[in-house]
């Protein structure tokens, strides 16, 4: 049986950390994910871009 998801990474587009990890659907991954959410070395919440 194949694996219809992949894990992703999320970097902070403030200071470059990578901060959270998660799991997304292969099938609907067209554009790269992007949500905001809590840095802990920024100490605020900031965008998080899916990276390589």
């Amino acid at each position: 049986m194949a694996e219809k998801s992949k894990n992703v990474i999320l970097t902070c587009t403030v200071c470059l950390n990578r901060n959270y990890s998660t799991r997304r659907n292969k099938a609907s991954a067209g554009v790269r994910l992007e949500l905001m959410k809590f840095c802990k070395h920024c100490n605020k919440q900031t965008l998080h871009k899916e990276t390589k």
